[in-house]
């Protein structure tokens, strides 16, 4: 009986079993930033303890840095942050990409850009989406500051195994179907709870097919749909993409690319769950709600409460309208927004803002429409000035930024205000989270959010780009 890969490389991280039956997993590479890690030093320090590795722990700054200008002022606490996750590097010998070293960005972004991320390991980090590893073939939770300190201190945490759930994806995505609106879809399908207990192993000729950046986009959002992890078996892209990296060693790499070949499921592999979609189903997908499970095909009508199935779903859609001001029964698109966001771990790659790009050229961010583009790492940034990326963006209307996390979760200046309707690439539409209590979110793909900020208002990027095939006039 063959092995899926998680089983794989939770078999071959497995250091103990402790008292109360959780597994001692060995953590290979810890990755931080300046919101978790301070907390997490400071304890270390009250325990009078050590980083045990440090060199497998990698730190950048995100969340709380200015995109208008990364050199100007932040406020005192963002600047408290910024310092001591500097001077906790420093004083515990952790490699540091910070403002000023050209490698800073979304720790996320930066991970595999760096060729950090690796098939077969286990990658850890305090923050919610570093499920975006499992990409590559690597098994990545998120964790707590708690666990920060953990595996800080011992490089290793505890933690229950995981069901293994096969979500197989086949046959061919239309036209203005991205990876975004793949990962929007399985949600949808299967709930933002779905998936506790359980690995994600995304498979079938869909995410074959897909480039590595796409990948990451999908399993970035594994954990949106209540998975601890999501993963992609490592194939001949994922060697290519990682080949030449600078955290790669390319010493006998052949050797060391059939060792991470190896850690793919087995064809026999045996899993808890399977769930096959058919990728004629998935429509160009957008978010109605305060969930992101809460997600229709845009050619849809936002649900109305009064169809509801059961008492609590019908709750649940009166609460979700209720907050985002949006009319029951009524088509998603044609919805004014009031701001555009291309950004964040999910979509703030190279790929994207291609992809963007291709479309808007010769088009106009609407009259009252704020619209930014921010570049997911100094390293995107720099490659998209070097083709000229930055120019067509502005040249439309966005305003092009600097790396960071930006309006996603809203830890810095870039926030929402009121009761302002976003149109955005990043992963969350919780109340509040782009940084309004009142603030309103719906996710779709970068080149729907285009499509969205061109038009003023929540728009099929299909007809707008002309992205499907025309009918032949009779």
């Amino acid at each position: 009986m063959g092995k899926s890969l998680y089983q794989k490389v939770w078999d071959a991280h497995t250091v103990g079993k402790l008292a109360d039956g959780r597994t001692q997993l060995f953590i290979g590479t810890h990755l931080i930033h300046e919101v978790t890690s301070p907390q997490a030093f400071g304890m270390l320090r009250d325990l009078g303890l050590t980083v045990k590795y440090p060199q497998r722990t990698f730190a950048t700054v995100d969340h709380i840095v200015p995109t208008e200008n990364q050199d100007q002022p932040v406020d005192p606490l963002a600047a408290e942050m910024m310092a001591a996750l500097r001077s906790n590097c420093d004083d515990f010998g952790v490699t540091y990409f910070d403002l000023k070293s050209g490698k800073q960005g979304i720790v996320h972004v930066v991970g595999p850009e760096q060729g950090i991320t690796q098939p077969g390991t286990t990658i850890a980090c305090g923050d919610s989406h570093t499920a975006t590893h499992g990409a590559f073939g690597a098994i990545a939770f998120g964790i707590g500051t708690t666990q920060v300190r953990d595996v800080l201190a011992t490089q290793t945490m505890a933690m229950e195994p995981l069901k293994v759930r096969r979500i197989e994806v086949n046959g061919k995505l239309r036209p203005g179907v991205y990876a975004k609106d793949v990962t929007l879809h399985i949600i949808r399908i299967l709930g933002a709870k779905g998936g506790i207990g359980f690995a994600y192993e995304y498979s079938g000729e869909v995410f074959d097919a897909m480039s590595m950046e796409e990948r990451m986009t999908v399993c970035n959002m594994a954990i949106e749909g209540g998975a601890r992890c999501g993963y992609v078996n490592p194939d001949a892209k994922t060697i290519a993409y990682l080949r030449g990296r600078p955290y790669v060693d390319m010493n006998d790499f052949d050797a060391t690319a059939a060792r991470w070949l190896s850690f793919a499921s087995d064809s026999d592999a045996v899993y808890d769950d399977i769930v096959k979609v058919d990728a004629a189903d998935i429509e160009p997908t957008v978010t109605w709600g305060i969930s992101p499970d809460h997600g229709i095909a845009i050619s849809e009508t936002i649900p109305d409460p009064a169809k509801a199935a059961t008492p609590l779903e019908k709750a649940s859609i009166d609460e979700a309208l209720a907050y985002m001001k949006l009319p029951a029964g009524a088509p998603i698109k044609g919805q004014k927004i009031d701001v555009a966001f291309i950004g964040s771990c999910t979509n703030g790659r190279l790929s994207d803002f291609r992809e963007v790009a291709k479309y808007i050229q010769g088009h106009q961010v609407a009259a009252g429409v704020k619209a930014i583009a921010v570049p997911g790492s100094q390293i995107v940034a720099h490659q998209c000035e070097q083709e000229g990326i930055d120019k067509i963006f502005s040249a439309a209307g966005f305003e092009w930024r600097a790396a960071g996390c930006s309006m996603c979760l809203a830890m810095n200046p870039d926030k929402l205000v009121g009761d302002q309707l976003c149109a955005s690439s990043s992963n969350r539409n919780f109340k509040g989270r782009q940084g309004s209590p009142t603030g309103r979110t719906v996710l779709m793909s970068p080149v729907m959010v285009a499509a969205a900020a061109i038009s003023g208002s929540i728009a099929d990027a299909r007809e707008l780009f002309e992205l499907e095939p025309q009918a032949a006039v009779a």
